[in-house]
């Protein structure tokens, strides 16, 4: 029977039963299936309490974006509308405005709770 994960201990067995299930060749809609699942939903869980993740810089979040998306710099300028502010906000002397963080969050897909961190 499966239990919420409380303890490091628990949460290194289940750890051990997901990839033990992840190694078997199961099938869709069958009991380990949804054991799979559950565990899944109950280490993430845990994880989440106990491991968070921060949020990234968002100049950071900005330059991963650009690299991701295969953009330049200079591509940047023409999505922020202020080719000679590029630099500086990048550099960070100068802080993104909301309309900045909105265009961001519009082409590039950046969560505007990201943009909008003090950095």
């Amino acid at each position: 029977m499966l239990k919420p994960i409380k303890t490091e201990d628990q949460y290194n067995e289940a750890l051990a039963q997901v990839y033990g299930l992840m190694q078997a060749d199961i099938r869709e809609n069958t009991p380990e299936s949804d054991q799979l699942e559950i565990l899944s939903i109950l280490i993430k869980e845990y994880e989440n309490e106990h491991y968070p993740m921060p949020s990234p810089n968002p100049i950071e979040a900005i330059k991963f974006r650009l690299d991701q998306m295969g953009l330049s710099e200079k591509e940047l300028g023409e999505i922020l509308g202020y080719r000679s502010r590029k630099s500086e906000i990048l550099s960070g002397k100068r802080k993104l405005s909301l309309a900045m963080i909105r265009r961001l969050n519009e082409v590039l897909h950046i969560p505007a709770k990201i943009l909008i961190q003090s950095y």
